[in-house]
């Protein structure tokens, strides 16, 4: 309803006029509209209430009252309202910043992108120094909800072009401009961007952190700004540190171990005191079977977390002696290896010990009661239905019991309908039990209803081309892969297998080699090696094929291929 005047006065007629001037700097006139406008604002009459508050505000030139009204219209989800009030606020007090802010979130929110600019401007150059680096890059954030994604990284080029050329900003603004290209799917000039921020500060952490982030695309290229960043900011300050953290990790989810132990242990020797890059070490060490080494990075790993009182540090304890466990394993002390898991108390990662104890049960031989134990396991929230099952069948996967496994994801599967990825896992399951047909068609299933899954585009173009089969149809759905995930060296991989098995060999080498170059993996190796020796590059192939043997020893695509070649790496 509206309120009247009079309706209104009854409201506020036991207030005296002298304690209001008393008590306020408004007047008792301006008091009774502030008051009418938020009673008709709650008396649900929003557009009567903005009208008042914002006439308010105008009249007393203050800024609580220009917010206020902007609330009222983005509460009433009245953006055209709500940008009025901005701007009117913008025009009264134009030293504010505030406005600004307001204006250019409710313009991205219109979906009225290009017309951001002169706010964008504004508020950068109302900031100075490490305001307006800060101001910089946070522009991608700002922006990474518009739909238009040309007309964003179009906006944001033209304001930041001064900034190109501003010493303290450029590496800051090359990097914004970088990110907003890689959002619009333009990566190679993301790649230059980056190259660009490195020129203009080879010591600055932004385009070091773009180059990551290219890195993970799959743009190798993107490493020597990397390299470059840590020669001019060593891991021993601060930047240098953050950036060769995030690199390590990056450099083990490429599997390029030997690299990531090298840095890790130069970062662990610079900053001794940082947690992480001991957990990480030490996992490489592990499974490197450097045993006394890896203990010693535990031992400092977990002194340091208790001592931090770091949450992250806590959390990240229970990897420590899920590790620890695992050592133990390895040096056949299964008691030892028991009394680790029993350190783990935290209810979030009690699953993760007894995924632990279960593969300890399986490794004497106790399968059936490994599997017992995983099943016995209580529920304590809904995603432990899941993850008990994911658990059992990786333990029989671990063990080569593909018919068991296929049929827990099976049920897995039918557990969760909607959960694709636990039909895909069944597919390869069904591959490895040599039901062929049933793989073939669980991934046409999962392509049918999900027909981006680019990993089941993949799995089944490559199974039909190992196996030599309809060739033309394994390429055109491997090519579909491709055009899902181009940068993914995989499925690189399989678009060179499926070559060499059409007889085109010098194409396979073309796809192969930077592959191989991108991830180095055991299996990316298997092929390369095969084609070369195939080519008569015989020295070459064996240099791949010894690579893929120090990644692992004991991959069946590897060793397969060795032993049909009759060669020792």
């Amino acid at each position: 309803m509206v309120l009247t005047g009079l309706q209104a006065q009854k409201l506020v007629e036991p207030i005296e006029s002298e304690s209001i001037q008393g008590n306020s700097k408004l007047d008792a006139q301006l008091f009774y509209q502030l008051l009418l406008g938020e009673l008709n604002i709650q008396g649900g009459e929003v557009g009567t209430g903005f009208a008042l508050m914002l006439d308010a505000a105008q009249k007393k030139h203050d800024a609580q009252l220009y917010r206020r009204a902007v609330d009222v219209a983005l509460q009433a989800r009245s953006g055209e309202s709500a940008l009025k009030a901005a701007q009117a606020w913008a025009k009264d007090l134009p030293q504010a910043t505030e406005p600004d802010r307001f204006i250019l979130q409710i313009l991205l929110a219109l979906n009225r992108a290009e017309e951001t600019a002169p706010v964008l401007r504004s508020l950068l150059n109302r900031s100075q120094g490490t305001a307006r680096t800060d101001t910089i890059n946070a522009i991608p954030q700002t922006f990474a909800r518009v739909a238009d994604k040309a007309v964003a990284l179009r906006v944001v080029n033209d304001v930041l072009t001064p900034e190109f050329k501003r010493p303290e900003q450029a590496a800051a603004a090359w990097t914004t401009l970088g990110r907003m290209q890689l959002t619009a799917d333009q990566g190679a000039k993301a790649l230059a961007s980056a190259r660009n921020g490195h020129q203009a500060d080879p010591a600055a952490i932004f385009p070091a952190l773009l180059a990551l982030e290219l890195m993970e695309q799959g743009q190798i290229m993107a490493e020597d700004i990397v390299r470059g960043q840590l020669k001019a900011s060593p891991p021993s300050n601060s930047n240098g540190s953050a950036v060769a953290l995030n690199y390590a990790r990056i450099l083990l989810d490429l599997q390029r171990n030997a690299d990531a132990r090298t840095l890790l242990l130069a970062l662990t020797k610079a900053q001794p005191a940082m947690l992480e890059p001991w957990l990480l070490l030490a996992s490489l060490q592990v499974q490197d079977n450097t045993l006394p080494a890896a203990t010693e990075s535990l031992q400092t790993y977990m002194r340091l977390a208790r001592d931090s009182g770091d949450e992250r540090g806590a959390r990240g304890l229970t990897q420590a002696y899920l590790l620890m466990s695992q050592i133990a394993e390895k040096q056949n002390d299964l008691e030892g290896a028991n009394a680790w898991l029993d350190r783990i108390e935290n209810a979030d990662d009690i699953m993760a010990a007894q995924m632990r104890r279960a593969s300890l049960l399986a490794r004497q031989g106790k399968i059936e009661e490994a599997r017992a134990h995983l099943r016995s396991q209580p529920v304590r929230r809904p995603t432990d239905v899941r993850l008990k099952l994911v658990a059992e069948a990786q333990l029989l996967r671990e063990f080569k019991q593909w018919d068991e496994a296929y049929n827990v994801y099976g049920e897995a599967a039918k557990a969760f309908p909607d959960d694709q990825e636990m039909v895909y896992d069944q597919a390869m399951m069904a591959e490895k039990a040599n039901r062929l047909d049933e793989m073939e068609r669980l991934l046409r299933q999962i392509i049918a209803v999900k027909p981006d899954h680019h990993h089941a585009y993949n799995a089944l173009g490559y199974s039909l081309a190992d196996r030599g089969l309809r060739l033309p149809e394994a390429k055109q759905l491997i090519e579909k892969a491709v055009e899902l995930q181009p940068n993914d060296a995989y499925i690189q991989d399989s678009l060179a297998w499926v070559e060499f098995r059409s007889g085109n060999a010098d194409r396979a080498l073309e796809i192969l080699r930077p592959a191989f170059k991108a991830r180095p993996d055991p299996e990316i190796a298997a092929h390369l090696g095969e084609v070369l020796w195939t080519q008569g590059l015989t020295e070459e192939a064996r240099q791949i094929w010894r690579e893929g043997s120090l990644l692992s020893s004991d991959n069946e695509t590897l060793q397969s291929t060795l032993k049909r070649f009759n060669v020792k790496p």
